[in-house]
């Protein structure tokens, strides 16, 4: 029996892998024993968590960013299915020389690590949707696509933490992307023009917003299934076995607020623990706190307030005193 140490990451901080080993350090330090297993939603964080849960390995490719200009992107493989993260092509903090203009933002880069991937076999290719730089309806990654072949029989899934519609993407995200308000504008009306040309309408399917409708780009063009990241990326890590033998859960991002409780990971494993062993206390190790966290708060067994690495430990130490000692 262990304490099953499950945080997101402390986003621009510090890693889900780096929280991990900083609160399982203070368990252990207090004489317990701590797995550690870091986890995502979709956004930052998933291709690490999915890559380590299946065992992929990482292959460098030569992508353009969101601006054209050439960077090098990893993918993962493992057998027949590839790990994508859009970020990492078509992200908002890539690296770029000129201009970052919303508008001419697109996801081409991405569509290339996609047809880099049906060249080396895959045959489902899982794409992590979070932190994109763009609102192009999918239209870059497709024309990648496209222009090698097509995806030849390959799967396509997205992950996302978000059921943003297709119309609304640019509302909502367009100003997290430097957008102003004439751009959201102009971005809005683009979209509603790719929605009608679409093979398929993805204007009232939830979760086609994602990524600046990439999911939905997808949805319409291959059939892509979209899927909440959270939920994915703890089955892919076997988290529900691994609960099955927890003496306590430890759950932990940058923020913890009203909107964590709303379909993000920490939401997630709460439902999970609360189906499959309500008997098991679930802590939260978080950078900050959100006021409007209000009655969730009475979720946790406690919530620690850590935003450094001693902090952090200090917490793993906190959490494994308060369990009850094993009889003797």
């Amino acid at each position: 029996m262990s304490v099953l140490v499950v945080p997101d990451s402390f986003k621009g901080t510090f890693s889900a892998a780096e929280v991990a080993g900083h609160i399982a350090t203070g368990v252990r330090r207090a004489g317990g024993s701590a797995l550690e297993i870091p986890v995502a939603d979709g956004g930052e964080g998933t291709f690490d968590a999915l890559c380590a849960g299946l065992d992929a390995m990482p292959v460098q490719v030569r992508v353009r960013n969101p601006w054209g200009e050439p960077i090098t992107a990893t993918l993962g493989l493992a057998g027949s299915t590839a790990v994508v993260e859009l970020a990492q092509a078509s992200g908002l903090h890539v690296p770029h020389s000129g201009d970052r203009d919303p508008f001419t933002a697109d996801t081409y880069g991405t569509g290339q690590l996609v047809a880099q991937a049906v060249a080396r076999g895959a045959r489902r290719i899982l794409v992590a949707a979070g932190g994109s730089a763009t609102t192009d309806g999918g239209t870059g990654a497709v024309r990648a696509i496209e222009e090698s072949g097509g995806l030849r029989g390959a799967e396509i899934t997205v992950l996302s933490d978000v059921t943003t519609g297709f119309l609304d993407a640019a509302r909502i995200f367009g100003p997290q992307k430097g957008a102003d308000p004439a751009t959201v504008e102009l971005l809005a009306e683009r979209l509603r023009q790719q929605a009608s040309s679409f093979p398929r309408d993805p204007s009232g399917t939830p979760g086609t917003g994602a990524a600046g409708g990439f999911s939905g780009g997808m949805w319409a063009h291959y059939g892509a299934d979209l899927v909440s990241g959270a939920e994915f990326v703890l089955d892919a890590v076997d988290f529900d076995t691994h609960l099955a033998r927890a003496t306590a859960v430890v759950v932990g991002e940058g923020r913890l607020d009203g909107q964590s409780m709303g379909g993000k990971i920490i939401s997630v494993i709460l439902q999970r623990v609360a189906a499959l062993a309500p008997h098991v206390p679930v802590f939260a190790v978080v950078g900050s706190l959100g006021e409007d966290l209000g009655a969730a708060r009475d979720l946790f067994a406690d919530v620690l307030v850590a935003s450094a690495p001693e902090d952090m430990a200090r917490a793993g130490i906190q959490v494994q005193a308060a369990l009850p000692r094993p009889p003797f």
